[in-house]
């Protein structure tokens, strides 16, 4: 495991943001660490790079110890947390140089790092014209100047228009398929998670309601397949004849099952080769609060 935390606990004064927290982050994986706005997914972060002090609790990172290998661990380690500090001034090199400095990183890695976030043609662009997008790959690519093994990365997606949310996961599966990185993501976004991670651990209220690989996961969120067409209970009869799992009916739509793009166009074809008109027919992804609730609701196995 690159990371483990044993009864992880923080308090802010009488409130408890982060409760008895055990995380198991294995080598090589992208774990997605899922929970709405103010879960203590960003405090959990701080707690891991040693930002703010743990009250209770084991860290362990690469199987060291945190507290008694603080320096060596956080060499290993490179971080993004909300936004990237860059100077809006220089241009993406000359922020890649001046970090580079810093570390006592070879100059020779700067150009290395703004090839892999694609971002050569523009290094000599002043970073105050860069694109949200464009900032969080430079982020990333700082992150990155020291070749660490850990990749912890705090909601680097927010605010991305979907060209720049694509960008960061091609480039985060890039990083663990062919450099042999470990990448830790905190997200609100069930969806986008789904997209790119391994493993997942969903928090809310500071505690840990799930952890497990991602096969695990979609057994609980199941999407469904939700249908607007005529007569939905008629259609809904039909398609339970068929061996499709009818969640919900009301008199604008109804929602099954989703199996796969090829059972959804099929759906689509029973339908109409029996006189149903379509007007719509599409996957729907479980809000992540209803993800929530199923979870709590599940009996432990």
């Amino acid at each position: 495991m690159v990371i483990q935390t044993e009864g992880l606990t923080f308090n802010f004064g009488s409130q408890t943001v982060v409760k008895s927290l055990s995380l198991q982050v294995p080598e090589g994986s992208i774990y997605g660490f899922l929970g709405p706005n103010g879960a203590g997914k960003t405090t959990t972060i701080k707690l891991l790079l040693n930002l703010l002090q743990s009250q209770e609790g084991n860290i362990k990172l690469f199987d060291l110890d945190f507290h008694a290998n603080r320096q060596e661990i956080l060499s290993q380690v490179g971080s993004l947390i909300e936004q990237p500090a860059i100077y809006g001034h220089l241009t993406g090199r000359e922020n890649l140089q001046n970090r580079a400095i810093l570390l006592q990183v070879s100059k020779k890695r700067v150009d290395e790092m703004l090839s892999l976030v694609r971002l050569s043609q523009a290094a000599d662009k002043k970073t105050s014209k860069y694109s949200l997008g464009m900032k969080q790959r430079l982020g990333i690519a700082l992150a990155l100047l020291s070749d660490p093994k850990l990749l912890i990365l705090d909601e680097p997606t927010n605010g991305l228009d979907p060209n720049g949310i694509i960008e960061i996961r091609e480039l985060l599966k890039t990083l663990v398929a062919e450099h042999n990185k470990t990448v830790f993501i905190s997200s609100h976004l069930l969806g986008e998670i789904e997209r790119m991670a391994t493993h997942v651990g969903i928090i809310n209220n500071g505690e840990l309601l799930f952890q497990g690989e991602m096969k695990d996961l979609e057994a609980i969120s199941q999407p469904l397949v939700h249908i607007e067409t005529t007569n939905t209970v008629d259609a809904a009869n039909l398609l339970t004849k068929n061996n499709y799992t009818v969640i919900d009916v009301n008199d604008s739509y109804l929602s099954v099952t989703y199996q796969s793009k090829e059972k959804t166009g099929q759906i689509n074809t029973l339908l109409n080769q029996n006189g149903y008109t379509v007007y719509s027919i599409y996957k729907v992804q479980k809000y992540l609060e209803k993800l929530f609730l199923d979870i709590t609701q599940t009996p432990a196995k």
